[in-house]
């Protein structure tokens, strides 16, 4: 394999073309990540239980299996000069097994933090950054605790796995909490979890930061609409005070130096009425709400998350264009794919997922733009998204 230097820390001191950046996991995120580790001149292999998963259909090779199958992680690791993941859901075990194979630049620490959401609030915590009230809940007299400190409306999340609202319980009054109840006793059990407060927000954005190990740079912060806990729509920049901009940006900075940050972290936000930036979640990786620095940025997420993990310098990303990025679930394929000859100005990326279903991210779609209202009217007029149109939803 072509030669690296290496820190103890398993970062590499800079990756050479023609090196392979092992991926674990084969979803679209990977895919992404992938086309620019080609473009400069890596060569690329992914580890994923799907045979020609969509980073397969752009890599070098993969090795399909499982992705806590620790047999397929050695092999990857030997196959390759270093290793990263698309999804936070990785055996973190597995990889410090194979760090003596391959360089593993964002370590583990980054995974076990984010793994667990009770690791991630104290950890954001102990940083300087809020997040909304919450209480580590193991049962339920434990539950009914917290519940005493927090109050209605809240939401149950397990500490670890879900994603896209799945793990998680909204709690608005006693028949909420009877339900969990009624769910433990036909043999749910209680998972440890974790109670949140709700947090009055005015809106949902976020903002990603990657690093070299060293040095970090930010994107700018963006809004966020979600829809039925899909991420719907992402619109570049947010609308928001200097003081906003300024807060998400520095508490990005120090949670990206807090972790000796390599590759690109996403973080959740919320964003107050009276202009508090509190933290929601963080994911360490790219990010759906990031799609939009493909055609919108000097430089992409994607791009950046490779660069950080290779070692190389990173220079602070511009933002060329306002733009609106609008997610394609399965039910939205037919009638974007209907009507994509038509839209110039779409830009279009399909993630060559095999199977279509309702509700799975199958692409998106992006808009450069000089007025972002107008062409987020311009998207739902489509009639292509009418399903997630809550004006719809409120008229049945």
């Amino acid at each position: 394999m072509p030669s690296l230097s290496e820190e103890t820390s398993g970062r590499v001191e800079r990756l050479m073309p023609g090196s392979t950046i092992g991926i674990i996991g084969g979803g679209q995120l990977g895919r992404m990540m992938a086309l620019s580790a080609r473009y400069m001149g890596f060569k690329v292999g992914v580890l994923d239980p799907t045979t020609n998963c969509p980073t397969a259909q752009v890599a070098d090779f993969q090795i399909t299996a499982e992705y806590d199958d620790r047999t397929a992680i050695h092999d990857l690791a030997v196959k390759s000069d270093v290793l990263t993941y698309e999804f936070e859901n990785v055996d973190a075990d597995a990889i410090d097994e194979v760090r003596g194979l391959a360089a593993v630049p964002q370590g583990t620490d980054l995974l076990r933090v984010t793994q667990d959401r009770v690791n991630e609030k104290r950890f954001i915590n102990e940083h300087g950054t809020p997040t909304a009230p919450w209480r580590e809940v193991n049962d339920f007299d434990e539950l009914d605790a917290a519940l005493d400190e927090i109050h209605y409306p809240a939401v149950l999340k397990t500490r670890s796995g879900g994603y896209d609202g799945h793990g998680q319980t909204v709690l608005r009054s006693d028949a909420d909490l009877e339900q969990v109840r009624a769910r433990g006793d036909r043999g749910g059990g209680f998972p440890p979890s974790i109670l949140e407060g709700f947090v009055d927000f005015a809106f949902e954005a976020s903002i990603l930061v990657s690093g070299n190990g060293k040095d970090f740079v930010t994107f700018p912060i963006v809004r966020n609409e979600h829809r039925n806990n899909i991420l719907h729509m992402t619109i570049a920049p947010a609308e928001v005070s200097e003081e906003v901009a300024r807060k998400a940006h520095e508490l990005a900075l120090r949670l990206a130096k807090g972790f000796e940050l390599a590759g690109t972290l996403a973080i959740e936000l919320f964003i107050t009425k009276d202009d508090e930036v509190i933290v929601n979640e963080l994911a360490p990786r790219p990010h759906n709400s990031g799609h939009y620095t493909i055609e919108a940025c000097s430089f992409d997420q994607f791009d950046a998350h490779v660069r950080g993990i290779a070692g190389w310098p990173l220079e602070q990303p511009k933002l060329l264009s306002p733009a609106v990025m609008v997610n394609v679930l399965g039910q939205h394929v037919e009638p974007t794919r209907a009507l994509i000859a038509t839209h110039p100005e779409w830009n279009v990326h399909d993630y060559g997922k095999a199977e279509v279903r309702h509700d799975r991210k199958m692409g998106h779609i992006t808009v450069l733009t000089d007025d972002t209202a107008a062409t987020v009217e311009a998207l739902e007029e489509t009639g292509c998204w009418a399903d997630l149109d809550p004006r719809a939803t409120a008229e049945a």
